[in-house]
């Protein structure tokens, strides 16, 4: 109804093909959503028609409608961008993308040196300039 009047098998269906038929309305559900949507004012009958011998009511959204409508998407907006904020944040590495390449050329330049761990990680830089590591306590 946010674009034209429509007929309740029209709402069912746009509804089905916004939602990627994610979401299926059944006709006892979407009537009393919209005689609770009229008797709050915010949508109204526009015509009525005959198609194949069934009556045919469109409804629209009276101004009020279009007020609220308008609302709830701002705030449906506003959610989703701050749930994709905070997912972003969460997945962001907690430590420098260069961290690796630090901790390598330290080590590199401590040949020879043990490198130690708040883990109980030992490391050692080989000879070679490779590294080496153990578990505290064991062998490394």
């Amino acid at each position: 109804m946010a674009a034209k009047p429509q007929h309740g098998y029209g709402i069912i269906t746009d509804v089905r093909q916004i939602s990627d038929e994610r979401v299926r309305l059944r006709a006892g559900t979407l009537y009393a959503a919209l005689d609770r949507l009229a008797e709050e004012g915010l949508i109204e009958t526009d015509r009525e028609e005959v198609v194949d011998g069934r009556a045919r009511r469109y409804y629209r959204l009276t101004p009020s409608g279009e007020a609220r409508l308008s609302a709830e998407a701002e705030r449906l907006r506003h959610n989703a961008e701050t749930a994709a904020a905070r997912l972003r944040a969460r997945t962001r590495p907690a430590f420098s993308p260069n961290l690796g390449a630090q901790a390598s050329s330290a080590l590199g330049a401590r040949r020879g040196a043990r490198v130690g761990s708040a883990f109980g990680v030992r490391l050692r830089a080989g000879a070679g300039g490779g590294v080496a590591g153990g578990i505290a306590g064991g062998a490394a």
